[in-house]
């Protein structure tokens, strides 16, 4: 297993030269286009982490969580979840180490995690994607984009949570 990589490499050296392709050129260019790119969205990915800490750090967090909890319930929710669900659009770091904490409170086949699953895989991280792929594209105007990926998200959540309560 520990061969694939070097096998894949290989690979693409070898098909390079039988295409003619100077491969080591064409790799140092990706990686140059690369780092623009890195340049481009490291100002957007800055502020997006700081963004989030703080979320986390004010007590934000905690008071909107809080303030959804009965709307949260009403949708079938866990209040185990909250925090996921409320970390889930800013942070994949974030939400995947609160879904690490819930299966080590609750254990792997319990329903909270289950749902947890679900929702890691039906859902994104809303706003680093949106400031990472806009900030590239020098787009400032999102428009709708935000909030139909914020409901978007909700949905999944809710849905995530009433399939896992069907199976």
């Amino acid at each position: 297993m520990s061969y694939i990589v070097p096998v894949f490499i290989f690979f693409i050296i070898f098909y390079g030269a039988i295409k003619k392709v100077s491969v080591y050129s064409t790799f140092t260019s990706g990686v140059k286009s690369g780092l623009k790119t890195v340049i481009e969205i490291l100002p957007t990915i800055c502020a997006i982490t700081i963004f989030i800490e703080l979320f986390n750090v004010s007590g934000l967090k905690d008071l909107l969580a809080n303030f959804l909890s009965p709307v949260f319930t009403l949708l079938g929710v866990p209040q185990e979840l909250f925090d996921l669900v409320l970390v889930r659009p800013f942070s994949g770091s974030a939400s995947t180490a609160l879904f690490t904490d819930l299966i080590n409170a609750y254990g792997v086949n319990s329903y909270p995690v289950k749902c947890a699953s679900v929702i890691m895989g039906s859902s994104e991280t809303v706003f680093y994607v949106t400031a990472v792929y806009f900030s590239g594209l020098k787009l400032k105007k999102l428009g709708a984009v935000i909030p139909i990926s914020l409901v978007c998200c909700v949905l999944s959540i809710i849905g995530a949570c009433a399939l896992c309560k069907i199976l």
